[in-house]
């Protein structure tokens, strides 16, 4: 800390204080721990502490009544054996990679789309945005009904479903449970795709547009790098909640035809409240946590996320 003074009015000398460089003066600085206290409060009790329970049931053998019993590395041996499980984990994995193929781009034109001035932009955004606010129970009934054999509008065309049964086939029904949750949370992508693109400086259009650029240009070197974090972002979200998919998959096709849309997810379900295997369900749930993790985190290093120290987009 360095002193100065300073000649005042009166004749006399007023000493300053200067703080260190790079530091506020006024001593302000980050929050303290505290402020984080209610947040990490929370997050322990309904997180960590059932995740931490979820970890020893897995080690045990129960079935819902009286206490569990210590079974070891039974319930995840006979994971690594049961060839659903394995198809569960495939399964899981195709379904996020075509949700992930298919949602991203779409998202990404449509909120680059919404955040310019176009006429009517503003009420065909918020029209688009309905399907967010629904659950996601209300939308698989929905289309469920839409999409029935019997009623539904494929019995209507069977010149383009054929026999209209779209649940009959492992490619029709992975096809309806792909198309649902692509209708349900491509506007939160495209939310966020939004409020990215809003960010973007305008003045880089503008030299763009003196260099003589065109908007497919524009798009592809200006807009598309400088939306680098937000599709890092959005691409983890949708891998989580692809690896854990349930509550379609319950309700449009219950696993079914078969075991051909039974995830991973959804055999976790059936193993603890169709065969009240707890002990098993619970070794599946973790399994899927680890798996979603690892990913996550791969995703992150990979993309060069985690270097990124920047307040803007893309750099």
């Amino acid at each position: 800390m360095t002193t100065a003074t300073v000649p005042a009015a009166d004749g006399t000398g007023a000493t300053l204080r200067r703080g260190r460089p790079g530091r506020p003066a006024t001593g302000a600085g980050r929050p303290g721990l505290a402020w984080a206290a209610p947040a990490a409060l929370f997050f322990g009790l309904f997180a960590l502490v059932p995740l931490l329970l979820v970890a020893v049931l897995s080690f045990t053998r129960w079935n819902g009544l009286g206490s569990p019993e210590f079974a070891g590395l039974d319930n995840w041996s006979r994971l690594l054996d049961d060839p659903v499980m394995v198809q569960s984990l495939w399964l899981s994995l195709l379904l996020t990679v075509l949700g992930v193929a298919v949602q991203t781009p779409i998202s990404l034109l449509l909120g680059v789309w919404a955040a310019g001035h176009q006429r009517n932009r503003a009420v065909l955004s918020a029209v688009y945005f309905v399907p967010l606010l629904l659950s996601i129970t209300a939308v698989s009934v929905l289309w469920r009904a839409v999409l029935d054999p019997n009623f539904g509008v494929p019995s209507q065309a069977t010149w383009l479903f054929g026999d209209g049964n779209l649940f009959g086939t492992q490619a029709g029904a992975l096809g309806v449970l792909v198309l649902v949750s692509t209708w349900q949370f491509t506007p939160l992508h495209t939310l966020l795709y939004q409020g990215a693109a809003r960010a973007v400086p305008d003045v880089l259009y503008q030299a763009a547009r003196i260099d003589g650029a065109g908007t497919v240009r524009q798009f592809f070197h200006i807009t598309l790098p400088q939306l680098r974090n937000t599709i890092v972002t959005s691409t983890v979200l949708m891998v989580v909640g692809g690896l854990t998919t349930f509550d379609t998959v319950l309700i449009l096709t219950q696993g079914g035809p078969g075991t051909d849309t039974t995830n991973s997810a959804y055999y976790m379900y059936q193993r603890a409240f169709k065969s009240f295997d707890f002990g098993g369900a619970s070794a599946i749930a973790l399994l899927l946590v680890l798996v979603a993790t690892l990913v996550s985190l791969v995703m992150v290093r990979v993309t060069g996320y985690d270097r990124m120290r920047s307040t803007m987009e893309g750099l």
